[in-house]
């Protein structure tokens, strides 16, 4: 009996998502995970839930991270996105 195969489940989604999800600001472009790694979900869940710039800074990586920083970004903005990211990528962060 041939079990779930989580290498065929976990090429599917890469090919129906790609390895990034993406947005633009301003003209500049950002990529985000489509796949978090246990590391990266442990790191999320210690974080406090106030903490915006520390999920930005986690699933941006340090240098996306301080080019987005210089942008002037309402909560407004950074909601839009995570909302926008969660839908495309099932990930749901941001959300209570």
């Amino acid at each position: 009996m041939a079990g779930f195969d989580v290498n065929a489940a976990r090429a599917q989604r890469l090919e129906a998502l790609g390895r990034d999800w993406t947005f633009r600001l301003d003209e500049e472009s950002y990529r985000l995970p489509t796949e978090l790694n246990r590391g990266t979900a442990r790191a999320l869940r210690d974080l406090d839930d106030n903490d915006i710039d520390g999920l930005l800074r986690l699933l941006l990586g340090e240098q996306q991270f301080a080019r987005f920083e210089r942008h002037d970004v309402t909560m407004q903005d950074i909601a839009a996105i995570l909302e926008a990211y969660g839908k495309e990528t099932g990930l749901g962060l941001g959300e209570d």
